[in-house]
């Protein structure tokens, strides 16, 4: 393992998380535990041979642990609950990336409507002080995810076919561009890039402070 020889929490953190991908690679696990291919699928453009090797660092850290799943036979990887205890510093890093995401994706930069699942929770928290009771479903192009709120903080995921209170129709950057504050609810309906069935004031107590 690198070593930066400081006695510094933050150096000795880096050296079990700051290589490329290991980060992200506690992102997808994060959202579930996974098979090695469904961790390819879920990064788009990890070669396969690094991918193993940061795993094998990662599980040698005490971050990620080897399991069978409940057929017995196939391997998948989790993390262990010191790994687990990653999602705060990870939220933060996504709360501090509002800057960098308002301009939208880069051509060619690839996405998964998964990753929602953090970045909404860790927006949303940070700004709404006072949560609605409500389930509010995200139709972002083919995919329809599902918005919980609740006293207790919010959460993102598949659409479990339940009653919605709200459907928002809109690109995914512009769904982001809300829960960060960076535009509000009246610009992105008057501009056409957010589209609501209804309830409309539901979405607003999720969306605005």
């Amino acid at each position: 393992m690198r070593s930066y020889g400081q006695y510094c929490g933050l150096a000795r953190s880096l050296e079990v998380v700051g290589d490329r991908w290991n980060l992200l690679i506690v992102r997808e696990l994060l959202l579930a535990p996974a098979r090695y291919r469904d961790l390819i699928e879920g990064m788009p453009g990890v070669a396969t041979n690094l991918l193993a090797d940061r795993l094998r660092d990662l599980e040698a850290s005490g971050v990620v642990e080897r399991r069978l799943t409940g057929a017995g036979s196939v391997v998948e990887y989790a993390l262990t609950p010191w790994g687990a205890e990653l999602r705060g510093p990870i939220e933060s890093l996504i709360r501090w990336s509002t800057p960098l995401m308002v301009r939208g994706p880069d051509d060619g930069d690839a996405f998964r409507p998964g990753w929602l699942a953090l970045a909404l929770p860790a927006l949303l928290d940070a700004r709404v002080e006072v949560r609605p009771s409500a389930t509010v479903g995200l139709e972002l192009g083919d995919s329809l995810l599902q918005l919980r709120a609740s006293r207790s903080g919010f959460e993102v995921g598949p659409h479990d076919g339940g009653a919605l209170d709200a459907t928002v129709r809109a690109d995914p950057g512009y769904v982001l561009g809300l829960a960060a504050g960076a535009i509000t609810l009246n610009d992105a309906l008057t501009f056409g890039l957010v589209e609501i069935d209804g309830d409309e004031s539901v979405v607003r107590a999720v969306f605005v402070v």
